[in-house]
């Protein structure tokens, strides 16, 4: 299954406006690739749109986020359904500081939908720390129902950068490395290893390189590889 498990919508200050949905899966789509996930910052507000786009053009679609911890360390939550996502979001986000976004520093901060019109304009900054530590953050994404995988673990706010080494609680059966060249196996273990681009611009989405063995062709294979169960 080629896939590209992290990447970020309009939603993200850091992503450009024409991450959209509707963009998001045509690249996707024309990429090659099988399945995404779009990863925002502490939300998951343009999830459905994404889902519509990506039903749109037969992808398997992995709902997802990027919640940054209160030690700063990126973590990536996946989900079943994108009801799911979006309730966890809405908890991860009201744990943030109560800071407005400035859009001429920090970017914009679109809800668009497959239009590509501008449903909604995120107001509270999405790119801070939560409150919450990573023993917490991990919590909160299993007891409902989701896959906790710490980001990018070798480069910046990584769990490894920030960290210097695993905890032991809680476990994390899958990680995401953002170069396998650049990795230190003993650290990692036999952990099963996750690569994807941390797209915020769409040329840097994916090509079809990174083909995931997952057992079944669909999201619930999908979401059993990313959880370590498969």
């Amino acid at each position: 299954m080629f896939a590209d498990l992290h990447m970020h919508s309009c939603l993200s200050p850091c992503a450009d406006d024409d991450m959209t949905p509707a963009n998001i899966c045509g690249m996707a789509y024309i990429k090659g690739l099988q399945a995404i996930a779009v990863t925002d910052h502490n939300t998951g507000r343009n999830l459905p749109y994404v889902k519509e786009a990506a039903d749109h053009y037969g992808l398997i679609f992995l709902p997802g986020m990027e919640i940054t911890t209160k030690e700063e360390v990126h973590l990536l939550g996946y989900f079943k359904d994108v009801e799911t996502a979006v309730e966890v979001g809405e908890i991860f986000s009201s744990h943030l500081p109560p800071m407005k976004n400035k859009p001429d520093f920090f970017g914009n901060q679109l809800v668009m939908n497959t239009d590509d019109e501008v449903v909604d304009i995120e107001d509270r900054l999405l790119i801070g720390a939560t409150d919450l530590d990573l023993e917490e953050c991990t919590r909160i994404i299993r007891e409902h129902g989701g896959a906790a995988v710490p980001a990018h673990i070798n480069r910046g706010h990584g769990l490894l950068t920030n960290l210097g080494l695993f905890p032991a609680e809680p476990e994390f059966p899958v990680v995401e490395v953002r170069n396998e060249l650049d990795v230190n196996d003993k650290l990692i273990g036999n952990r099963r290893r996750l690569q994807s681009s941390d797209a915020h611009h769409l040329g840097d989405i994916l090509e079809a390189v990174y083909d995931l063995p997952a057992e079944r062709f669909s999201l619930g294979g999908l979401f059993d590889y990313v959880s370590g169960k498969a």
